[in-house]
């Protein structure tokens, strides 16, 4: 149990969902996974510091990128071990980075395809294309592939 100072600015858990955008009860699985550790009030009232915030943000990015619980379990867990885990939360960094990338070049392509059927519609649409172009040819064209 820790003491606030006076200048530190404290966040009830509803508070603190807010700022984080998400909700009390996503907080608290994430408190019983070992993600985060409120401060305690006298009375083990939950509270939350900036830093909190900024630590929670980080992880929404690093689970934004596709790490599984399970990783950021352990790179919470390297993290609090200290430095001498820096080439461990390193090489987990680095794979979820390559993992991403992949998913974020398919998601680039489908967004591509989805941008390319937009413009064969507008085209066929505005009477600029007029042929039975198929839209397969019509990527074809583009050099894009399904």
């Amino acid at each position: 149990m820790t003491t606030p100072t006076a200048t530190e600015e404290q966040y009830t858990i509803g508070d603190f969902a807010k700022k984080v955008g998400l909700t009390a009860p996503t907080l608290r699985y994430y408190e019983t996974e070992g993600l985060i550790e409120p401060h305690r009030l006298a009375n083990g009232r939950r509270y939350y510091e900036e830093a909190d915030i900024n630590w929670v943000k980080f992880l929404l990015h690093l689970k934004g990128t596709g790490m599984s619980i399970t990783e950021l379990k352990q790179y919470v867990l390297w993290r609090a071990a200290g430095d001498d885990t820096i080439p461990e939360r390193l090489d987990l960094l680095k794979k979820v980075k390559a993992d991403f990338l992949v998913q974020f070049n398919e998601v680039q392509h489908h967004l591509q395809i989805l941008n390319d059927k937009i413009n064969w519609y507008e085209e066929k649409e505005a009477g600029v294309t007029r042929d039975p172009e198929s839209f397969r040819a019509y990527l074809d064209r583009f050099g894009h592939h399904e």
